[in-house]
């Protein structure tokens, strides 16, 4: 088979493979695919027009329409809509994260054992404290919203506020999970088109293990497993992070240069049909 149309069809059956977990998503959620059609065009002349400029050439409608397949008139249309305004679900996230994951690593906030203290809201050693040191700029109240809203802590009857999760886990909000949703396949996305182009040479961590027909009795015990080993791990990395993150008081807080950077851990399983096989493993 010429090497083209292999990789044609290896692509073409990847992209099948995320759009059938994404519609799952996509229908759950009553979106149309005519909304979906009309988003995917918006967002297929944006990245040839932001992405794939010739170098020393500025981006042209022409070149998009050849890039996209879409006609010049369609591309000049898609590129006069009214820019939609970002979602501040990131900033939330980031901000609320930020202050969740302190909560778990500042002494000051800890009970003698290591484990997060009940904070009063007022005070230096309250919860408007920790908001204060760790988040930057962001109101107390505006914080502690955001995370009652994802059910990452709650208020006990004497107005402490207390963490319920180790890590910023909406448990109630739908908005607050599609925002990750968003946020993680993309950056997973990413790392995989990096080592497709680059993976020789800068390869980025990209591993899992898998296995087939685990027994159903089993599952509960490696839920556990993976969700215990997983948090230490990025709690772990964390605090490596911090340390060697850059400091918005310190020395290279003026600094133009940085990156964003993070790994992600995620457990998933899908039902089998009974196999007269043994199971096999495939970590890779």
């Amino acid at each position: 088979m010429d090497a083209r149309i292999e990789l044609h069809h290896a692509l073409e059956g990847a992209v099948r493979k995320v759009l059938r977990a994404l519609f799952r998503v996509l229908l759950r959620h009553d979106m149309s695919f005519t909304a979906f059609e009309e988003m995917a065009k918006r967002v297929y002349v944006e990245v040839a027009m932001q992405d794939f400029a010739i170098e020393g050439k500025k981006p042209s409608i022409s070149r998009a329409s050849i890039l996209s397949g879409l006609t010049r008139k369609e591309v000049r249309r898609l590129l006069s809509l009214p820019q939609e305004a970002p979602p501040d679900g990131g900033g939330r996230y980031n901000r609320a994260a930020r202050v969740l994951t302190a909560w778990l690593r500042d002494p000051d906030f800890l009970d003698q054992r290591g484990k997060p203290l009940a904070l009063p809201m007022e005070g230096d050693d309250g919860f408007a404290g920790l908001v204060r040191r760790h988040s930057g700029d962001m109101p107390t109240r505006a914080v502690l919203d955001e995370l009652l809203r994802v059910g990452a802590v709650r208020q006990l009857d004497d107005a402490r506020v207390a963490l319920v999760t180790r890590a910023y886990v909406p448990a109630s909000s739908a908005p607050a999970k599609l925002d990750i949703l968003g946020q993680d396949v993309a950056d997973l996305v990413a790392t995989i088109d990096h080592n497709i182009q680059h993976g020789g040479q800068a390869p980025r961590f990209q591993r899992k293990v898998m296995y087939h027909q685990v027994p159903a009795r089993a599952l509960p015990a490696l839920r556990k497993l993976s969700a215990t080993h997983g948090q230490r791990l990025l709690e772990r990395l964390d605090r490596w992070l911090q340390a060697h993150g850059r400091s918005p008081r310190g020395p290279d807080a003026g600094a133009a240069e940085g990156v964003r950077v993070g790994v992600g851990v995620y457990f998933f399983e899908e039902r089998e049909a009974p196999a007269t096989r043994p199971p096999t493993g495939e970590p890779r």
